[in-house]
């Protein structure tokens, strides 16, 4: 696969507004473990190579077992993760397929019983942007390297 095109060239000051968001988004209370693996999840979901790449790899630079990181697509049939874990996983998977799912109610439900109003509010920021980033990355394939 060949890039078609650097988009932080490309656009500049559209990414210096993105990475001061994604930089404000990470300072807002939500656990960095936690956020690292919405994005892989995201990013699963979105088939994006270079963001699943970027965020396994985060998630074990941060201490992350092999175990977790490689059960991150298969969660639902796992014991490895956390009720708040699993809470946030759903809604990524609910607002990454938001246009199939409307954000049902009972994934709702589960977040609103391990997060707070304001934490519900910054993971899906979160969530939007790490699919953002996906859209980018897919559309304009952005390559790994070896």
């Amino acid at each position: 696969m060949q890039q078609r095109l650097d988009f932080y060239k490309a656009s500049p000051d559209a990414l210096k507004a993105l990475i001061a968001l994604e930089v404000a988004a990470g300072k807002l209370g939500l656990e960095p473990g936690l956020l690292d693996l919405v994005k892989l999840r995201a990013s699963q979901i979105n088939g994006c190579a270079f963001c699943v790449d970027l965020h396994a790899s985060d998630l074990r630079k941060k201490g992350e077992s092999e175990r977790r990181v490689y059960a991150v697509s298969v969660w639902h049939e796992t014991p490895f993760f956390t009720p708040r874990e699993r809470a946030a996983l759903a809604w990524t998977e609910a607002i990454t397929r938001v246009a199939d799912s409307h954000a049902p109610d009972a994934d709702y439900d589960a977040l609103r019983a391990e997060f707070s109003e304001a934490e519900m509010v910054n993971l899906t920021l979160a969530i939007g942007l790490i699919n953002t980033w996906n859209r980018l990355s897919i559309g304009f394939r952005k390559t790994l390297t070896a």
